[in-house]
């Protein structure tokens, strides 16, 4: 066993488990124990459990992003400080202040990252489990948690004609309809690529100040709004189909947590804060702290409590003053 293999072993386990949790589960409810469907929502549930626990870290994903984007007038300020100074002791200096300012506001441009960067040993250990079905199966083996027998059930498994450990790139395995893998391996790779395009893009349209938008940041996002589509759309020919269930699932999970996000929770001075304060202005509430940031957007609370003092204005009757007798 290799070094990648060791630390996958745990993964591959809790994986393995959580599968074969559901798979009990819903056969015991009546489904079929050798139903690729089975098998497909036993991956969903796996997603589901998956993402559930990572709410928390998706919290502080947030607050760490409207921390980032609440300090870009400070970091605009910093680079044009330093401009033009190439020498080692200037950068030096520019990144210790850099790291500074973002200790005492408690983000960091990486936590952007990290619920992905969790996700992806579960997603890896998924890969492997479904990669190696087929090879188990006609050895007899189990994999991680699950028995000899429900590999070959998985192995010989399938929807639409499709098997679930079948690939675009590798073929299809002998029962199997290659025209169904070949159509439905391209719709969930269309799906996946679209619903990451469509998460991100979200995000930038509405959910981002002025001020992030003019930022070297936006650069990069702007970069990753493209290549990271790119990126799975390309190696999703060379996942089975159950690890493509799995990535289009969470990415859809994803898109959908973000339009919640974003129409409730919006960033300070973006173009979604602004339609909240108009939704909560219209109804005669004042505008809400948005959640990581420690200011709230002046234009919208502003408006907000206009609207609140028009609302009181209108409702309090002028009261009629007594008239002097003659």
């Amino acid at each position: 066993m290799d070094f990648f293999e060791t630390i996958m072993f745990p993964f591959k386990w809790l994986v393995s488990i959580i599968m074969v949790g559901f798979h009990e589960g819903l056969t015991a409810i009546g489904l079929p124990a050798a139903s690729g469907w089975t098998w497909t929502l036993s991956i969903i549930g796996l997603v589901l459990v998956i993402r559930a626990a990572l709410i928390p870290v998706f919290v502080k994903q947030i607050k760490a992003q409207r921390g980032m984007q609440l300090l870009q007038p400070d970091l605009k300020k910093l680079q044009d400080k330093y401009k033009g100074k190439t020498d080692q002791l200037s950068r030096q200096a520019m990144a210790q202040e850099q790291m500074a300012m973002y200790k005492k506001h408690g983000t960091n441009p990486f936590s952007a990252c990290l619920p992905m960067l969790i996700q992806m040993p579960f997603f890896f250990a998924l890969f492997q489990v479904l990669s190696g079905v087929s090879n188990a199966s006609s050895s007899g083996q189990g994999i991680g948690a699950m028995s000899a027998n429900q590999v070959q059930q998985f192995d010989k498994s399938s929807i639409f004609g499709a098997p679930l450990s079948a690939t675009l790139l590798h073929g299809t395995p002998p029962g199997g309809n290659e025209v169904a893998v070949w159509v439905l391996s391209i719709l969930m790779i269309l799906a996946m690529t679209a619903s990451q395009f469509i998460t991100q893009k979200q995000i930038m349209a509405k959910n981002m100040s002025e001020e992030a938008m003019a930022s070297p940041f936006m650069r990069q996002q702007k970069m990753m709004l493209y290549i990271l589509p790119i990126v799975f759309g390309v190696g999703g020919i060379n996942f089975p189909i159950g690890v493509l269930i799995y990535w289009t699932t969470t990415n859809l999970w994803t898109m959908g947590q973000q339009f919640f996000v974003i129409r409730r929770m919006p960033t300070p001075g973006s173009p979604a804060a602004k339609a909240l304060a108009e939704r909560r202005a219209a109804k005669g509430l004042p505008a809400l702290p948005i959640l990581g940031g420690k200011k709230v957007d002046a234009e919208a609370e502003a408006a907000a409590a206009a609207a609140v003092a028009q609302a009181r204005t209108q409702r309090t009757q002028p009261q009629r003053k007594n008239r002097k007798k003659k």
